[in-house]
């Protein structure tokens, strides 16, 4: 992909000027604000972290909100504010954070601008699916009031495994809430995971979308030999390999009249390990991936 060099007194569209030193940004620009999810940095300060995403070409971030991060859940209140005036000097915004979803941290996310919490809904099989879904759905409901009093989101993301894992699991927990309260975030590799083919899965959750979904790629690799039964473990990997089109996933969001902003959660297994690899490691696999969905929504 090529680059431009751009000085500091460039003004990005939709966005305050950049006042950091002079950046390379993209050439070939998406139609939509493309962001990382900052979990593979772990002990970059703010400054630090603000400054290698910007050089990277990214319009911003979700910000990870947990334990030893840069902000944690404790340091919310403040932290966010702080971390919103980190990313703006660099031309950056904070789209969402991943953390929990309560009335501490919806309100520390309003007070920073910051409009959505994405959380995941887990499946505790000690009480089964069902009352897993009525419990979530309490807690949703007990939370309505604050999300309208701030002007956040708590959006839903699907995860293979014991979580809500497609579309179609995604309807059945938060089909009866306003998106502008509780919607979906739209990840096709955990759909693909559990065989949801593409196109009906953006036809299922497309009425609860609300300007969040995720680009990454995932496939099961059988890790055993074929004299025992099949073990099989999920790969994470580059748009070229993984188990469903990015190409079909933009086409289908076009298709809908999708608006918003596209993550890339930065996730790759280290093949010789085995876990997903963390800090500047994922930069050479999200360049290709930031490239490549830059490429596929240039035209919209």
């Amino acid at each position: 992909m090529l680059y431009v060099f751009l000085s500091t007194h460039f003004l990005h569209a939709n966005r305050r000027p950049l006042r950091s030193k002079m950046l390379w940004r993209r050439s070939v620009m998406s139609a939509f604000p493309i962001i990382v999810f900052t979990k593979p940095w772990v002990s970059e300060s703010l400054p630090e972290l603000a400054d290698k995403i910007a050089a990277a070409g990214l319009d911003g971030v979700e910000l990870a909100v947990r334990p030893g991060y840069q902000v944690t859940p404790e340091t919310a209140a403040g932290g966010l504010q702080e971390a919103t005036r980190i990313f703006a000097a660099r031309g950056l915004t904070i789209a969402s954070i991943a953390g929990s979803a309560d009335e501490a941290m919806i309100a520390a996310c309003g007070d920073a601008g910051i409009p959505l919490i994405r959380v995941m809904a887990p499946i505790d099989m000690s009480i089964g699916y069902h009352r897993s879904i009525e419990n979530h759905q309490r807690g949703f409901d007990a939370l309505l009031p604050v999300l309208d009093r701030h002007k956040v989101t708590i959006g839903v993301q699907n995860h293979y495994g014991f979580f809500v894992g497609s579309s179609a699991g995604l309807l059945h927990l938060l089909g009866k809430y306003e998106p502008r309260h509780i919607c979906a975030v739209l990840d096709m590799a955990h759909c693909a995971l559990d065989g949801e083919p593409v196109p009906m899965a953006v036809d299922i959750i497309k009425d609860h979308l609300h300007g969040l979904v995720n680009f990454k790629s995932a496939y099961r690799a059988r890790v055993n030999g074929p004299e025992d039964e099949a073990i099989f473990k999920v790969k994470w990997t580059t748009h070229r390999h993984g188990a469903y089109s990015w190409g079909e996933f933009a086409d289908c969001l076009r298709a809908i009249g999708f608006h918003g902003t596209l993550c890339l959660p930065a996730e790759y297994s280290d093949p010789a390990s085995g876990t997903q690899r963390m800090g500047d490691a994922v930069l050479p696999y999200l360049k290709k991936d930031l490239a490549h969905l830059s490429a596929l929504t240039s035209g919209w």
